[in-house]
């Protein structure tokens, strides 16, 4: 299949989280095509599974839905590359699925492909919950393969992700006379400068190495332009290995913040999710890395992803998918036909070995 026409054609069907059903319809449409595959459709979401007996399953995963535009809404093909919304995050991945649904009617390991809704939105709103929640066992399976940028490389489990909105109190006053309250935005300071500071822990995790982090992303505050405010907004994102769950990041950041509180500040939990181990040592997973030649070549994911759902539920997951995860949610998006190519041909040498 051309693998680079066949991205276009998905980038051309707008799937903005929560507008997903016609590209929905378009892979029911083009799954329903191959009489090997049983297709179930809840939803906005997509699950295509092959039905040979074998004694392992892997699960081949990518999210439908992409952020808003940027001008770049329509794909465009040039020099052997893809341009538009969504071509790397991730519409060259389930391109890379489709044409593997198509080619392989009897892999050596079954398969589970699952195309899914409302990745790019808050977790509580993922296709994968909904497939959950109707039929928890279409997404059973011995490993998965999330095909979510990673420049055509492997990237191992993902870090675990925490927002928190921490509120500083203060006093109002007239900005006349600010000596008779207290501003709230003026605590800030403090607290900006040591997050600016943070050092960062780094973890060597089976072999890869993680690097957290720990953010000020938004801010809000004040009354009037003629009042000294008495309160302050911030929220924080942290970023945290795999070795560590979502109650001991959140000590962490308790800990890290506690020098900035006064007795009313507040720090609450917006929303959390726990990481995942890279878990090299599945065999289909360990098979993908001797793949891209051995463990030298496979780094830990930086970021938040579904493979972190999967190893909640105990499934070995890893990323591995054609886009470059620099290029995810940019007006420049792109894809390379060779990044095309080598992530389907080393599932398709996968799913084809000793058949």
């Amino acid at each position: 299949m051309d693998l680079l026409m066949l991205t276009a054609e998905l980038i051309d069907i707008p799937s903005v989280s929560y507008s997903e059903a016609a590209l929905a319809d378009h892979v029911e449409r083009r799954i329903s095509e191959m009489g090997w595959l049983t297709v179930d459709r809840l939803g906005d979401n997509v699950v295509a599974r092959t039905r040979q007996g074998r004694s392992q399953r892997l699960v081949l995963a990518g999210h439908l839905d992409t952020v808003p535009p940027n001008d770049n809404d329509r794909a465009r093909v040039e020099s052997g590359s893809v341009h538009g919304l969504g071509a790397s995050d991730m519409k060259g991945g389930l391109a890379v699925m489709l044409a593997l649904a198509k080619t392989l009617p009897e892999p050596s390991a079954d398969v589970t492909y699952v195309f899914y809704a409302r990745e790019e939105v808050e977790r509580s709103r993922s296709g994968l919950l909904e497939i959950e929640a109707a039929r928890p066992g279409l997404l059973s399976g011995d490993a998965a393969v999330l095909g979510e940028p990673s420049g055509a490389a492997l990237e191992a489990g993902c870090q675990g992700t925490m927002h928190l909105r921490v509120r500083l109190r203060g006093e109002r006053a007239h900005t006349a006379r600010p000596w008779m309250g207290r501003n709230a935005l003026h605590r800030l300071g403090g607290m900006l400068t040591a997050l600016g500071g943070y050092e960062a822990r780094e973890p060597l995790i089976d072999g890869c190495r993680f690097r957290e982090a720990l953010v000020a992303t938004l801010v809000s505050g004040g009354v009037a332009r003629n009042v000294v405010p008495d309160e302050v907004l911030l929220d924080v994102n942290h970023r945290f290995a795999p070795d560590r769950t979502p109650q001991q990041a959140e000590a962490h950041v308790r800990s890290f913040l506690s020098t900035h509180l006064e007795e009313g500040d507040s720090v609450e939990i917006v929303e959390a999710a726990a990481g995942a181990p890279p878990s090299l040592d599945h065999p289909l997973i360990s098979a993908l890395v001797e793949a891209v030649g051995g463990p030298s070549r496979v780094s830990a994911k930086l970021g938040w992803t579904d493979a972190a759902f999967f190893a909640e539920r105990e499934v070995p997951a890893i990323n591995f998918g054609p886009g470059m995860s620099e290029l995810a949610h940019t007006a420049g998006e792109y894809v390379t036909a060779e990044a095309l190519e080598q992530v389907y041909c080393t599932l398709f040498d996968l799913l084809t070995a000793g058949r």
